[in-house]
């Protein structure tokens, strides 16, 4: 649940709803929602808490564990690491991308 990623981030901040909310501009109130699972936040929302607290949109919505993205990989290679088996651990995924940095390492020095 995305409350849940929310509120880890936040406390280990050591922040409060009231402190975030400020921080990102929305309302006490939509961070308790959140946190809570009463609501979501919208994609703009979600952006904006990804931005504050330095990590992917993809570890909010819980769909990795890996808290920031791999930026050194381009967008093709990052869809070719991911789509070799769509049912495979995190673990998995990180050492096939590992496979493709060394590969592209690899490929520059011939």
């Amino acid at each position: 649940m995305i409350g849940d990623r929310i509120r880890e981030l936040r406390s280990a901040r050591r922040m409060s709803q009231t402190e975030l909310a400020k921080a990102i501009h929305v309302s006490q109130q939509a961070i308790t929602k959140w946190e809570n699972g009463k609501s979501e936040p919208s994609s703009s929302a979600i952006d904006d808490i990804a931005n504050y607290f330095n990590v992917s949109s993809d570890y909010l919505l819980e769909r990795t564990s890996e808290k920031t993205p791999d930026k050194d990989l381009s967008k093709n290679q990052k869809l070719v690491a991911y789509s070799i088996d769509p049912n495979i651990s995190d673990e998995e995924r990180k050492d096939i991308i590992e496979m493709v940095k060394i590969a592209m390492k690899n490929r520059r020095r011939v």
